[in-house]
């Protein structure tokens, strides 16, 4: 299957938390996957190169350092990162350079309820971070689904309806859509 046929899902629930000087994007989804599951694809090398915005040079389910690279297209960005909590298949926590992203992951009737909260510096990047999740979720679904397709990622993810969804999010926080980030200006602004 390709990514050409890619329509972005309905809204996810969305909050903000904000401490001293950080902002924590609270993303909620059910999947339709056991946690053990949904699990395998947010801590195998190979699963997260299938969906995520980024590789890892290990498997996340043990504490410690790791290398997380982030892809945009031909471009690639290595970033520091550490494994600071591990409970399989529940809880995963670690630092992506100066962001914390913890996922929580509950079991449901129907499969998993999955809880990504993604601290940033800035409160404009609440729907940045929203509509990339949101993509790249889409994405990880069809893989558990057995029907994968292409990562969407970086400047390719505007063309898959990226900056409506940062819009549609904005308005769901109150926060006024700043646009594209500074690295994706320079790139394909289709929509």
């Amino acid at each position: 299957m390709t990514s050409d046929a890619y329509r972005p899902s309905p809204l996810a629930q969305v909050d903000s938390e904000a401490t001293e000087d950080r902002w924590t994007l609270v993303f909620t989804r059910d999947l339709r996957h056991p946690p053990e599951k949904v699990w395998a694809a947010l801590t195998e090398p190979e699963q997260l190169a299938a969906w995520a915005p980024y590789t890892a040079d290990r498997d996340l389910s043990k504490a410690g350092d790791a290398t997380l690279t982030m892809i945009d297209d031909e471009n690639s960005q290595d970033l520091a990162a550490e494994v600071v909590r591990v409970e399989p298949p529940t809880l995963l926590e670690y630092t992506l350079g100066t962001d914390l992203l913890r996922w929580e992951l509950a079991a449901t009737d129907t499969g998993s309820r999955l809880t990504l909260r993604h601290t940033v510096k800035d409160r404009d990047w609440l729907p940045k971070v929203a509509a990339g999740w949101h993509i790249c979720l889409d994405v990880a679904e069809k893989l558990l689904d057995g029907r994968p397709i292409p990562p969407i990622r970086g400047a390719a993810a505007v063309k898959f309806g990226w900056s409506e969804l940062n819009d549609q999010y904005a308005r769901k926080f109150g926060i006024p859509n700043t646009g594209l980030p500074e690295h994706l200006e320079g790139g394909d602004k289709a929509s």
